[in-house]
């Protein structure tokens, strides 16, 4: 066994370790890729076959004993963790991962240095976890997720994961107004990248006369999946993915908010930023004359 076969095998083990003792403390946890996204859907699963939501707002009906769904698959049980049908995943994992709603806590995910400072001068002090580029500060209590509050800082909770990167220091403190005062700002004062985007509707109500609503459907479905199974190269591939749909239905008018915001969701869990998601669409419209 040559020495960098023996590293990668003892990282595998290693995460699988941690994620079982995260599991008896009570965390609900899911192995995550290199580049900290979730496993893609098994083709069992692929294109909402499984009847659940593709875009894993809700694992739905889906009973899969695959880790699909991202945070949708976090579990504490040992029994599965350790099972077959997660043995795949563990052996390409990269880091672990854990669902912070599950565990009854709330993440302000700080990118930067910038936005640390702001955390500092604005929020209360909890418990805090140094990130590559910033800090994790967690909070008990549970909220809904949203990303861009402001400038470098997500809100991670429900239907939502986070990287585990340890304890951290300080005392967890309750969830602050504060916080919940910047989802609600957030939801007030956003305006979704698809309203800054103006696509042209035909006469008649939009509707796409050149294909079937369930082909549109099945190309946004298709969509959300070509995201949600990037490996690398993610925003590349989230701009070409709005790119192709953009093609086939930048100009009939039958594209929705809702099918955009499904999109986005796709792709903010894979890790990209609501900025990265604009930029990319508004890119993309540029690109096809929109």
């Amino acid at each position: 066994m040559t020495h960098a076969i023996r590293i990668q095998r003892e990282a595998r083990t290693g995460h699988l370790a941690l994620a079982l003792h995260l599991a008896s403390l009570g965390l609900p946890v899911l192995p995550l890729r290199a580049g900290k996204g979730p496993f893609g859907n098994c083709r069992t699963c692929a294109d909402n076959a499984c009847g659940g939501r593709p875009n894993m707002k809700t694992p739905g009906p889906c009973v899969c004993p695959r880790p699909c769904h991202a945070w949708a698959a976090a579990t504490a049980d040992p029994a599965v963790l350790t099972s077959s049908a997660w043995a795949t995943t563990w052996r390409d994992a990269g880091v672990v991962g854990y669902h912070p709603g599950g565990a009854g806590v709330t993440v302000v995910d700080l990118d930067d240095a910038d936005a640390v400072a702001w955390a500092r001068a604005t929020l209360p002090p909890t418990r805090t976890v140094a990130t590559t580029r910033g800090e994790h500060w967690i909070y008990s209590g549970t909220m809904r997720s949203v990303n861009g509050v402001r400038a470098g800082a997500d809100i991670k909770s429900l239907m939502s994961y986070a990287r585990w990167l340890g304890p951290g220091t300080g005392d967890l403190a309750d969830l602050p107004d504060v916080v919940r005062a910047l989802a609600e700002k957030k939801t007030s004062t956003a305006r979704l990248a698809p309203r800054s985007v103006t696509v042209p509707a035909l006469a008649g109500g939009g509707e796409c006369r050149h294909r079937s609503p369930a082909y549109l459907e099945r190309g946004i479905a298709m969509a959300e999946q070509r995201i949600t199974d990037a490996t690398s190269g993610v925003h590349a591939t989230v701009y070409r993915t709005f790119l192709a749909v953009l093609s086939a239905h930048g100009r009939c008018g039958c594209l929705t908010e809702a099918h955009i915001g499904r999109l986005f969701t796709a792709a903010q869990a894979k890790g990209e930023s609501q900025r990265h998601c604009t930029d990319a669409w508004s890119n993309a419209a540029t690109t096809l004359g929109l």
